[in-house]
């Protein structure tokens, strides 16, 4: 049986960050990683010629000062997402053209939907960050969905309309599925709406240069990473834990598990975890989201003065990048297929999904777009060891139930992930600040 002060369970960026700093403060430890390769919902795919897309998790903003300053002491670059030129916005089945950040649709439902946020962002100033429990409204908030607010508080069905795809775009799931308490915390945990949902000076700003996972990579070169080891089982007790995985028992001092809340609950533990624990992970269910993207020789919708970002209510991917390498070449239009579109269309052949994702593709684009020269695409929910992206979201009565448990330890048992950062949480910066308080606290009790 090998040894080690503490383990890690789980390869992506918490974990990874985790070690890191356990490491640089003399302590031994050991990664276990069920897939072939670190990143967990970071990924690239090489398309030819030494570049890449990601499938996973992709861009950074200025305001994740955690992750922007690891890439930078990773020796890591970044670059501007392409956002020169005109937005398109498909608007029940017409077509627009548009400059700035304000889509060129009905003046009444930008009204509202302004409203509506501005009411939302004060409302989501008043969630403490670590305790979103203890708002003041905390149960009446967290005992209704999103979709039960916008009904009482926007007066158009336009304006209910960019408010869903806005939950899609960030949760990739429906505002009937995620607690109100719940969609305030990230708010105010990003900072504002705009944070999330902007390119400029938004959390979709940056780029990595060779792609996203290149950061895990990086981190894991000075880490012990056993790679092909999916855990089964954690023994606990007062003398330490026997982490069991697939080829492989440890013993440590401590572990960290590092999977989102769901997949946590998948692990047996002896003595069994606490039902308050348990249940927690039962109110967290992940996102739904197919990540799609059509590439082309070159990004010919930049010749025709058009940005490559479109907002779509027809879909099947309501939000479109241009998602071009570096030096634009070749061009890549990416689409996602969130929430419903997502649950749809996961159900349907690859085949099938490309053929939905050009036909829109032509629809904004023009006929240049019908005929991609390759087509990438990733299914999450469809991933043994992530089953569905973004991230976890709260489901009503989540938060006020069973907040507490999120990040509590048990025992030698500790908690990192994204969706347990208070900073951005759900992004990369939240899963590096979730990676630092959970060495902090092994550090603590060691």
């Amino acid at each position: 049986m090998r040894e080690a002060d503490v383990i890690v369970v789980g390869a992506g960026l918490a974990g990874l960050q985790a070690a890191r700093t356990l490491r640089g403060r003399g302590r031994d430890v050991l990664l276990l990683e069920a897939r072939n390769r670190v990143g967990g919902r970071l990924l690239n795919e090489d398309i030819g010629d030494g570049k890449v897309v990601e499938v996973g998790g992709q861009w950074v903003g200025p305001t994740q000062h955690r992750v922007m300053g690891l890439i930078g002491e990773l020796g890591l670059q970044t670059f501007p997402t392409h956002a020169a030129g005109e937005d398109l916005v498909e608007w029940d089945g017409r077509l627009v053209r548009y400059s700035g950040t304000i889509p060129r649709i009905s003046a009444p439902v930008l009204a509202d939907v302004l409203q509506a946020q501005k009411r939302l962002e004060r409302m989501a100033r008043r969630v403490p960050l670590e305790a979103p429990w203890d708002a003041p409204k905390a149960h009446a908030w967290d005992g209704q969905t999103l979709r039960t607010w916008l009904n009482r508080n926007t007066a158009t069905r336009g304006a209910r309309r960019l408010l869903e795809i806005g939950c899609e775009a960030v949760w990739a799931c429906e505002p009937e599925d995620v607690s109100l308490l719940h969609f305030l915390f990230y708010v105010h945990s990003a900072g504002d709406l705009d944070a999330l949902l902007e390119t400029e000076g938004g959390a979709q700003q940056d780029r990595v240069v060779g792609g996203s996972q290149r950061i895990a990579v990086e981190l894991a070169r000075d880490a012990e990473v056993l790679l092909s080891r999916p855990v089964r089982a954690i023994d606990h007790g007062p003398d330490g834990v026997i982490v069991r995985a697939d080829g492989d028992e440890v013993r440590g001092r401590r572990v960290i598990v590092a999977l989102p809340p769901t997949l946590t609950a998948r692990i047996v533990y002896d003595p069994p975890l606490p039902g308050f624990r348990d249940q927690l992970a039962q109110r967290m269910p992940q996102g739904t989201v197919i990540k799609a993207m059509a590439l082309y020789d070159e990004p010919f919708w930049r010749g025709a003065g058009l940005s490559g970002t479109a907002l779509s209510t027809t879909g099947p991917a309501k939000i479109v990048f241009d998602n071009s390498p570096p030096d634009g070449s070749p061009g890549v239009l990416l689409g996602f297929f969130e929430g419903t579109m997502a649950r749809e269309h996961g159900r349907r052949s690859r085949d099938e999904r490309r053929a939905a994702l050009t036909a829109e593709l032509a629809r904004l684009f023009g006929v240049r777009a019908a005929q991609p020269s390759g087509y990438v695409e990733r299914a999450w929910a469809e991933e043994e060891y992530t089953r569905g992206c973004y991230g976890c979201y709260m489901t009503p009565g989540g938060w006020t139930a069973y907040g507490p448990a999120l990040r509590a330890p048990i025992g030698p048992i500790h908690w990192a992930g994204a969706e347990t950062g208070t900073v951005w949480n759900g992004y990369m910066d939240g899963a590096v600040q979730s990676g630092e308080r959970a060495a902090d606290e092994v550090l603590a009790a060691l």
